[in-house]
C-alpha cells in the first residue's frame, strides 16, 4: 500500500543549543561573578540559545538560580550573591560524568532526581580560585561539555601570576621585576621571607605591591610605601592566598588590550588607558566596580604603538595556550616599551568592564561578542586539541 496520500506528521523543530551559565563560587570574586553572570544572560539571543542559569554558592552548592539578571547588580555599593538567588530548598545541580550523556540532573535529599535536560555548551563566568583557575575547566572536561573559554593548562597558568611570568619569558614577552614567598617559606621562617622582600626593595625601590598570588579583580593587593607596611599587607594577601607575590612599582601607562577566537585565530581589539585613579592609590577593586574608573577608548597611542600592543597582546593569548577570550594586561613604560603585567582569561565582563569596551570601540557589540564566545566553545571539542 502507497504511503504517498496518508497524512504526514510534521517534522519537529530543531533543538536550540542549550547554554549553562555557570557562576559564583567559592572565590573572594563571588559577587562580581554575579555580575558579570546578569550581564551575560541579560545579552545571550534568547532565539538562537535555550539557557540555564547555574549558581555556585560561597560554600559550593551547585544551586538552580532564577533567570532574573536584573537582580544580579551592585546595589548601594553592595554586591548579589548566589545564595539570594538560589532555590530555597537543599538541592543541587549535578553535571553528568558520562561524556556519553550531557543531561543535567537537580537532585534533592529524599525525593526521586529531577531531569533538567541536555547541555550543549557551559559558558562559565566565575573569576578566581574554583572557577577560572581550571578546576572547573578539568570538570568539564571529564563531563565531555563543550566550555567558553582557555583550557585546563591556559586556565590554571593565567590564574597564577609567578607561572604565569614565567610562561610570559620564557616566550619572549618583557616582565616586571618580582618575587614569590611561598607558603613554606612564610610558616618556616618568616625572618628570612621579610629579608627577601626587603632585599628586593633595596634592589628595586619602594613603593611595591603585595598581592596574592592566584587572585584577580585586584582583591587583596596592597601599595606599600615602606617597611612599615609590609607585615600587614602580607597578611592581608595571604587572607587570599597562602602564596604571594611582590612586584616593583613600574613607572609609566597601564594599557589593556582584549583577544578574542574567531574562526581563523585570535584577533585582537583596539587598546584602552587606565588612568590614574584620582581617589585610589592605585587601580584596585573599588575603583574598577564600585566607583567605575573610567576607562579611555581607544587608548591615546601611536599607531606603530597600537599595532606594538595589539601583536603583543596576541602573542600573550598563544604563549599561555588561551582559547577563547584574554584580556592582556601592560605597562607602556617611560622608555617607550611595553611590559606584559598579566592576563586574564575569564575577564570582568559587566556592563562597565574594559574587555567589551575594548570590543565595543572594535565594532563588536556586547550581545555579538557573546555569540561569538558561544559559538567559538561550540566549535571545540572537549579532551586533548
Amino acid at each position: 500500500m502507497s504511503t504517498e496520500n496518508l497524512p504526514q506528521s510534521p517534522e519537529q523543530p530543531p533543538r536550540k543549543p542549550r547554554v549553562a551559565v555557570v557562576f559564583g563560587g567559592r572565590s573572594s570574586e563571588h559577587g562580581i561573578s554575579v555580575v558579570t553572570a546578569g550581564a551575560v544572560l541579560r545579552a545571550i539571543d534568547r532565539t538562537k540559545y535555550d539557557v540555564l542559569p547555574i549558581g555556585i554558592t560561597q560554600d559550593g552548592r551547585w544551586a538552580l538560580t532564577a533567570d532574573e539578571p536584573e537582580r544580579m547588580a551592585i546595589v548601594d555599593r553592595r554586591q548579589p550573591s548566589v545564595d539570594e538567588l538560589a532555590d530555597a530548598g537543599e538541592g543541587g545541580v549535578v553535571l553528568p560524568v558520562d561524556p556519553a550523556n550531557r543531561e543535567v540532573v537537580y537532585s534533592e535529599p529524599g525525593s526521586v532526581p529531577k531531569a533538567l535536560g541536555e547541555v550543549d555548551v557551559v559558558f562559565p563566568v566565575l573569576h578566581g580560585p574554583y572557577g577560572e583557575d581550571g578546576t572547573l575547566q578539568g570538570l568539564l572536561e571529564l563531563s565531555g561539555v563543550p566550555y567558553v573559554g582557555a583550557g585546563v593548562l591556559a586556565s590554571a597558568v593565567g590564574q597564577d601570576k609567578e607561572y604565569m611570568k614565567r610562561v610570559f619569558t620564557s616566550f619572549g614577552l618583557e616582565v616586571g621585576p618580582y618575587v614569590v614567598i611561598r607558603p613554606r617559606e612564610w610558616d618556616g621562617d618568616r625572618s628570612a621571607a621579610r629579608k627577601k622582600i626587603i632585599d628586593f626593595a633595596g634592589e628595586h625601590g619602594w613603593p611595591l605591591f603585595v598581592k596574592p598570588a592566584r587572585a584577580g579583580s585586584s582583591i587583596g593587593i596592597t601599595k606599600v610605601d615602606d617597611l612599615g607596611g609590609l607585615d600587614e599587607a602580607i597578611e592581608e594577601a595571604r587572607r587570599h592566598d597562602p602564596k604571594i607575590i611582590v612586584e616593583a612599582l613600574l613607572r609609566g601607562r597601564e594599557i589593556e588590550c582584549g583577544v578574542l577566537e574567531f574562526e581563523d585565530g585570535p584577533r585582537a581589539s583596539l587598546p584602552a588607558e587606565i588612568p590614574p585613579a584620582q581617589s585610589h592609590a592605585y587601580y584596585d577593586f573599588e575603583a574598577k566596580y564600585i566607583d567605575s574608573t573610567p576607562g579611555i577608548v581607544p587608548a591615546p597611542l601611536t599607531p606603530e604603538q597600537t599595532a606594538d600592543v595589539r601583536r603583543l597582546a596576541v602573542d600573550a593569548f598563544e604563549a599561555v595556550s588561551c582559547e577563547g577570550l584574554v584580556r592582556a594586561d601592560f605597562f607602556l613604560t617611560e622608555d617607550g616599551k611595553f611590559v606584559i603585567n598579566e592576563v586574564n582569561t575569564m575577564p570582568g565582563f559587566t556592563p562597565i568592564s574594559m574587555y567589551p569596551k575594548m570590543w565595543e570601540a572594535s565594532g563588536i557589540g556586547y550581545p555579538e561578542l557573546v555569540d561569538l564566545l558561544i559559538r567559538a566553545a561550540l566549535r571545540r571539542s572537549t579532551g586533548l586539541r
